[in-house]
């Protein structure tokens, strides 16, 4: 099937739902989500070229653009399963490697596969780029579960996500990026009025000043 095979797949991603299983306001596709974490990570890395750090930008692109395309083989994993121990995080890692693997070397031409397995690998890494990757891909799931909390979502699973996402974040909290992130952009997050927002301010506010002391 070759490279066809290939862009008929990307047409796919728009239907494999992120979080699938729960009830939820607003779906979120893979396809979209990629498209969210890109525009991010672009936003992150400019933040961080503005604070005088070199980014490779074609790095970024391609970790952002691709660090979701495993998925196709294996659906969305909610995040508090995928993340429950580290050795389940490892077997799910292995799985979606040897699943690209074979894609790759099944529909990828030949001069082009190690190309693609090295823009298939998974890109959050010690780069900049990677811990870019890492910080965006979170901000857009912290984005998604606060918009079901907005909407009233009874569901308490999308609160863990958020708590999570939150938690992850700041690992990051050396990065520009991410002090830029929590300085301007949680705190108009959190000035909006919705139903449950004093609830979810006092929780994010417990969540900073426990991951920073």
């Amino acid at each position: 099937m070759g490279m066809h095979h290939y862009f008929k797949s990307l047409s796919d991603l728009e239907q494999i739902i992120r979080c699938p299983g729960k009830f939820k306001y607003q779906e979120h596709s893979v396809a979209s989500h990629s498209f969210k974490v890109a525009k991010i990570s672009q936003f992150l890395g400019t933040v961080e070229e503005q604070c005088g750090q070199e980014v490779d930008w074609r790095a970024l692109y391609e970790k952002a653009l691709n660090h979701d395309y495993a998925e196709l083989f294996t659906g969305d994993i909610k995040t508090p399963v995928k993340y429950a121990s580290k050795e389940l995080k490892q077997l799910f890692s292995e799985v979606e490697e040897e699943m690209t693997r074979n894609f790759v070397e099944k529909e990828i031409p030949s001069e082009y596969q190690e190309i693609y397995l090295e823009r298939f690998k998974e890109g959050k890494d010690e780069t900049l780029e990677g811990r870019i990757l890492a910080v965006a891909d979170k901000i857009d799931l912290l984005y998604e579960s606060f918009g079901e909390i907005q909407k009233g979502n009874p569901e308490p699973l999308f609160l863990e996500i958020y708590e999570e996402a939150l938690r992850t974040i700041l690992l990051y909290q050396d990065m520009n990026c991410v002090e830029y992130f929590m300085e301007n952009i949680i705190t108009d997050m959190l000035s909006e009025q919705f139903t449950e927002h004093e609830e979810l301010n006092d929780i994010t506010k417990w969540i900073i000043g426990e991951c920073r002391n």
